[in-house]
């Protein structure tokens, strides 16, 4: 008796585990977020150690930009269309990894060195040069013809999110200090299952102008504008053979109307301006890569896909 006790419990466990794998490679979203343990502080530079991920991350007070502490600089998520990364440091610009397969990658990406997701890869790599840009949808503040960074920030908190059918980055930035204001800023990052867009959910403690989002400019792009039949939603989108192989990428970001102070063509960007605000406001940005699978492959197709985007917003106000 005891050893069919025992037979049948190892065989639940094994179930148990198998359903649970089956689970995992089932999902289409996911979100991490990977530091290094082990290691140590030289300066501003993290010295040895191994990657773990964990669930949320208080910024160390020594980080910055290729600090190798946190695997490719920051937070990712990733659908199983695309996926996307934010610099957790003062450039806080999003990138984009443009992937040629519909599983889950991101575990992968950049375990095998500090930047070798610039190599292409069987499931893709790095595909946008933000350089010194905004990204793609990303948060800063624009004052006297100036991106202001995070360059000052008491404390950053960062936290992951997996659903059955969404994944979630959630920032706090706590004590965000600029042209002498200082303000606490929340910033939420949130894809779903067979999508590309991520919605964008941003709060500021105080009203405050010149918060600002866009999409970096590049060479060898077109750039597009549309406002939705209600009068109520827009897209600002770029399309041309922008991406780091170099091909086709297009990038778009929808925005409610009555949301934006101004547009502007700045030197490395094209920018969307807030209104002043202490309100919590939603936009959606996206990334379009040809070599995606089963992808959208010229800029005919791009148009449609924004368009029908509009069309759905004007509807029902999400998408």
């Amino acid at each position: 008796m005891k050893n069919i006790k025992l037979i049948l419990g190892v065989f639940l466990l094994s179930s148990l585990v198998t359903l649970a794998q089956k689970s995992q490679n089932n999902k289409k979203t996911y979100a991490e977020i990977s530091v290094k343990e082990g290691g140590k502080w030289e300066g501003r530079k993290y010295i040895g150690g191994t990657f773990k991920n964990v669930q949320k991350l208080k910024l160390a007070p020594e980080h910055t930009d290729h600090s190798f502490d946190i695997r490719y600089e920051g937070p990712g998520w990733e659908s199983n269309k695309i996926g996307y990364r934010l610099y957790l440091d003062w450039r806080n610009a999003i990138d984009i990894f443009g992937k040629k397969t519909d599983a889950i990658v991101l575990p992968q990406v950049g375990q095998d060195g500090f930047d070798s997701y610039h190599e292409m890869s069987d499931w893709g790599s790095d595909i946008l040069k933000a350089g010194k840009g905004i990204g793609i949808g990303s948060i800063d503040r624009y004052l006297n013809n100036e991106r202001l960074h995070f360059y000052e920030v008491d404390s950053t908190l960062a936290k992951v999110e997996n659903k059955s059918k969404s994944s979630a980055v959630k920032i706090n930035y706590y004590g965000w200090k600029t042209a002498g204001e200082k303000i606490d800023f929340t910033s939420q990052l949130t894809i779903a299952s067979d999508q590309r867009h991520t919605q964008h959910t941003i709060k500021a403690s105080k009203a405050i102008s010149g918060i600002c989002t866009g999409i970096v400019k590049q060479k060898n792009t077109e750039v597009f504008k549309k406002v939705s039949q209600n009068k109520r939603w827009a897209y600002l989108a770029t399309y041309g053979k922008q991406s780091l192989v170099p091909d086709q990428l297009g990038m778009a970001i929808f925005y409610e109307v009555s949301t934006i102070e101004s547009e502007v063509n700045a030197e490395f960007d094209h920018l969307l301006v807030f209104k002043p605000s202490n309100q919590t406001v939603s936009f959606y940005f996206l990334g379009v890569w040809e070599q995606e699978k089963d992808g959208i492959k010229n800029k005919e197709a791009f148009i449609k896909y924004l368009d029908e985007k509009l069309i759905e917003l004007n509807k029902k106000g999400k998408i």
